[in-house]
Formats: C-alpha cells, structure tokens, sequence
C-alpha cells in the first residue's frame, strides 16, 4: 500500500528524520558551532539550517525542500555542501602500511589513485568508532575523510599509534568537499573543464582555475557521482560555478535532508545510528569492508570471533506496507505465529521514501528474522506493519 500524505506531510515528515540525526549529533559534539566556507551562500538562498556534528549546515533550500532535491539527485543532478566532513592525512615512510594494520579494509586491494570505504574500529570490542573514506596517494601518503563529529577521535586513535617517522595531521578546515550527484552528475563537471572518466573510487588532481580540486567518483546517495574537494578558500567560487552548469540540465542545491532519504533509500548506514561502538561491521552487514584475511588491524580479534559464532543481531531493511513511518530507536516485534508481539530487534533509522512513496527504515534484528517476514512498529499508539527486506531499497546507479 502507497502512503498517501499531502506534499507538506511528506516534506516535514523527511526533515524530522535528518533533525533528529542533527540534534543527536549536536548533543554529542557540543560547541562550539563551526560553519562551512559556504555559510553565507547557504544563509543568502534561505536555507533552514540545523547544527549538525558541531557544524552549522543546510537541511533544505527554500526553492525546493527536500522531496524536490531529493528528485533532482535522482532525475538529474544535485549539489551538496558536506565540507563539515572531516580531513586528515597520515604521511611518513610505511604511511600506507600503518594505516592497513589499523582500520579494516585492505588498502593492499587498491593502487594509488584510488579510494576505499573503511572502518576505525575499537580495538577491544570491534565496534565502530567512525566509518570513513581513505585516499590512497601512495605508499608514503593516505589521505583520509572521517565524519564531522568522530574526525578528532579517529585520528588522536593513530597519533598514538603512530611508529616514528609516520606524521598524523588534522586538515578539517583546509579543504571544502562538494559532492555532485546524480545521473547528469558528469555534464555538470565536463561544462567545468574538470574531469569525468576516471573508475568508480578513483581520483585525480585537476587544475580549476588555478587551483587543484581533488576529484573523486564517489557519493552517498546511490547515483552516478562526483566528490571534489577544493581548497577551503575557492570552495565558495567552485559551488556557484557548479549550480549555474546545473541549472539548465535540471539541477539544484540539495541539503542534508535530502541526503538522508537518498542514502536511506540505498541501505548506506549512518554512524551513531546504523554503525556505533555498540554496533559491529558484523552487525551492520558490513562485513564487505573489512580484510579479514589481514593479520592485524583494530578490533580483529573480536570481530573474528563475532563472525565464527554468528551476530546476535542483523541489520536489515524494512519497507511499510501501510502509512507507517519508522524512526530510530522504535521497537520491532513479530507480526505472527507463537512470537507475535515479542520484540524481536530495534530500528536504526527510518524515513519517508520520496521515490517509492512510503516508510522505509533499517533496523537490527536478531538472528533467525529473515527477509520476507513481516513485523510491527509503533506509530504514535497504533500497529504498523512492516516487511523485512534486503536494501538498498532503489537499484544503485553509481557506475
């Protein structure tokens, strides 16, 4: 069954989602409130704006809100300021084999140029302190994009581990990051001069302006992408370029609120939600990025052992089947059989879906519920019922 909620139900019930993952990260943070080179531009075009990690950023434009940005990153294109994302390198002789012997995925897999989802985890219990992109350079050099909030934790966790002769330094406010997403992504960058045909996960250094911008075919949202990562200060001058090449293909600005239901819509976890020191890559099915036959790196021992023995819980996908929307933290219960009414896991995160018309979430559920069950949720007094399902919840287009 479709939801049917007017534009405006649909509207507020997407932004209460990103607020609530806004006002968490902000309780978590604290002050004080940092804003991104593209602050004034955000406040000049009307953007609500939340904090967000410690950071005061865009959640929706006037001109659109999020069903219509969230449209435009699936229809053609959007451009999001996420420059709150964290920076650091580690360089230094054997730079590239330290990094390996800490976070998970095998930096072995990958030649410099290019770039690899990975995993800061807690040495004694293997959860997540941060989930994060590392840019392999070379083997002296990898450059490293933590979330906001976790950027100070992650990298105090390899100075101390450093060996002499390896240097961790923080870059959070050297460089901006603007991602460029969606299936006209690339007419946007090519109407810049910058560079387009390199592989899924690969970057190059490109000269814009007299500056270089880094630019990499990745994303957060499940279409065909860019991530560029400009010298703080030019930041601002490439983001009004980018939204007047965007413009006449259809594009515009999109804010986090968008952001959110286009990751939710594809599965990708959210760290503090779907990934936590509470919540293993075992847990959260993201097993994927992690090189278990790698000798050592934080957490090996007990993610070894989790996996041989089998997570108490799974993450997993739930799609509504009436008007229902999940949120974090409601509680899941059997729907039928002897088990009906007994909780049976907890969501994680849950949104409106813009493009399928209805509530979708992720929720961690215990061993033995497997796709295709149904469950209930909660909603304000009144059972809504749900079935479990294997993201993403939208084919993905990022190649």
């Amino acid at each position: 069954m479709q939801c049917r909620l007017s534009p405006a139900e649909v509207a507020g019930d997407a932004l209460a989602s990103v607020r609530m993952i806004a006002s968490a990260a902000a309780a978590a943070a604290g002050p004080p409130l940092y804003h991104s080179p593209l602050y004034d531009r955000h406040v000049g075009l009307g953007a609500k704006m939340a904090d967000f990690g410690g950071w005061e950023m865009p959640i929706e434009y006037p001109d659109g809100g999020v069903l219509k940005e969230h449209a435009a990153v699936r229809q053609a294109v959007g451009i999001f300021d996420v420059s709150h994302l964290g920076k650091g390198v580690v360089r230094g002789r054997g730079a590239r084999d330290f990094v390996n012997a800490t976070l998970t995925n095998d930096l072995a897999r990958i030649a410099p140029g290019q770039a690899q989802y990975t995993l800061c985890c807690d040495d004694a219990t293997g959860g997540v302190v941060d989930d994060l992109i590392a840019y392999l350079r070379s083997d002296d050099e990898v450059f490293l994009v933590p979330n906001a909030a976790n950027t100070a934790g992650v990298l105090r966790r390899l100075t101390a581990a450093a060996p002499a002769g390896v240097e961790v330094a923080n870059l959070h406010r050297s460089l901006g990051v603007l991602a460029v997403q969606g299936p006209r992504s690339a007419e946007v960058l090519e109407r810049l001069g910058l560079p387009t045909g390199h592989d899924y996960m690969s970057f190059v250094s490109s000269d814009w302006g007299g500056e270089q911008v880094i630019v990499c075919r990745s994303g957060y949202t499940g279409e065909h992408g860019y991530e560029l990562l400009p010298h703080w200060d030019s930041t601002g001058r490439l983001w009004d370029a980018l939204l007047a090449a965007a413009a006449p293909l259809g594009g515009r600005p999109a804010g986090l609120g968008a952001r959110d239901t286009l990751r939710t819509e594809m599965g990708y976890p959210l760290h503090g939600q779907d990934l936590s020191l509470d919540i293993t890559p075992v847990q959260a099915r993201s097993g994927w990025a992690v090189g278990w036959d790698k000798p050592r790196f934080w957490g090996r021992d007990a993610l070894v052992a989790e996996r041989e023995r089998g997570a108490a819980r799974l993450l997993w996908g739930l799609a509504a089947l009436d008007r229902g929307i999940p949120r974090p933290h409601m509680v899941v219960t059997a729907a039928a059989g002897e088990q009906a009414g007994e909780p049976v896991g907890e969501v994680t995160s849950g949104t409106f879906s813009p493009t399928l018309r209805k509530g979708i979430g992720l929720a961690l559920l215990r061993r033995g519920v497997e796709p295709g069950a149904e469950v209930r949720i909660d909603v304000r007094g009144r059972p809504s019922t749900l079935r479990v399902v294997r993201p993403p919840f939208v084919p993905a287009s990022t190649r």
